[in-house]
């Protein structure tokens, strides 16, 4: 079966930059793909790369696209190297789109209290978490490891006197810790019922240590930058990691080996956005919700980011 090939570039301001310990970031950049088959119907998928978190850069994306031919087969789509997990992840959802709009199925959307809302760092989150609640929004996600350390833990403290019992809050250090501050919120949080866990408080080449950490405290953390793709995954689990797995679908890789590695494995994932489009959502959240099932629990997917944009435009529609 061979298939039309077209692509585009787009990039999305974000209404306020977005601040982590790996820096700032203002624009989302990315490529839209579109199959068409033989009686016109259309699949569509995106490539959202993350490089700074371990997938291919946008150029080198870019370039692999390019090289190819405007026809494509399903031979070429499922032996995309594993160097370029955004485009593995990518034309095999565009696939996978087709094959389900050739059999014409329905997705089924999800509500907000199944997601997880990304706060602004810092104290912003003390006014911004009002107007997610309202919305449906019951857990949160908060980006720690950015200011200084004793800053981040007295807002911290205010953020959850004022968050509802029934809240949970999820922590994101993105890698920015280090192992005496990581202890330090790991303790801290142990008093709180609604922390759910701390993300990647260590470097990714910190396992032993978040191995160790995880051993020692109650707070669970979840591995998120060090699972980047599909063969760290493998490599962490096979070394004993049976913490929580934050997988970022967008830039994992093949969907199809993700799917078999949670159907012959239990283990505890929570899913997240990489901050694509509406078309690497749907993708995304459709693998999310079929591999849940599977896993041992059922967390909310940390897809609660479309209020950091202003309204997409609908040009791949």
């Amino acid at each position: 079966m061979h298939y039309q090939l077209n692509f585009f570039l787009y990039k999305r301001n974000f209404k306020q930059p977005l601040k982590t310990s790996h820096g700032i970031w203002d624009v989302r950049e990315g490529i839209i793909l579109k199959l068409t088959n033989e009686t016109g119907k259309i699949g569509l998928g995106e490539i959202a790369p993350l490089s700074w978190f371990g997938s291919e850069t946008l150029s080198e994306a870019l370039d692999f696209c390019h090289h190819l031919p405007t026809e494509i087969t399903v031979e070429k789509i499922l032996s995309i190297p594993e160097n370029l997990p955004a485009c593995k992840f990518g034309f095999e959802s565009a696939w996978e789109n087709l094959r389900e709009r050739e059999i014409d199925k329905k997705e089924e959307l999800k509500s907000s209290n199944c997601y997880s809302a990304l706060l602004p760092e810092g104290e912003a989150a003390l006014e911004v978490w009002q107007q997610l609640w309202q919305e449906g929004y019951r857990t949160f996600k908060w980006k720690i490891g950015v200011s200084k350390n004793q800053t981040e833990i007295q807002n911290f403290q205010q953020l959850v006197k004022a968050l509802p019992k029934e809240a949970n809050l999820r922590l994101d250090a993105n890698g920015g810790l280090t192992f005496k501050e990581a202890k330090q919120w790991l303790e801290i949080s142990e008093n709180f019922n609604l922390i759910e866990f701390i993300e990647q408080p260590l470097p990714v080449d910190k396992f032993e240590e978040m191995l160790k950490l995880s051993h020692q405290h109650s707070t669970p953390i979840a591995l998120d930058e060090s699972v980047a793709n599909f063969s760290k995954m493998q490599q962490y689990y096979q070394q004993g990691w049976r913490g929580i797995f934050s997988i970022k679908p967008a830039i994992f890789g093949s969907p199809s080996q993700l799917r078999n590695f949670c159907k012959n494995h239990t283990i505890d994932v929570v899913f997240s956005s990489v901050f694509e489009t509406k078309v690497g959502r749907k993708s995304a959240l459709r693998l999310a919700t079929e591999l849940q099932l599977n896993l041992l629990k059922n967390r909310a997917f940390g897809f609660g980011i479309t209020h950091w944009f202003d309204e997409q435009e609908e040009i791949w529609q």
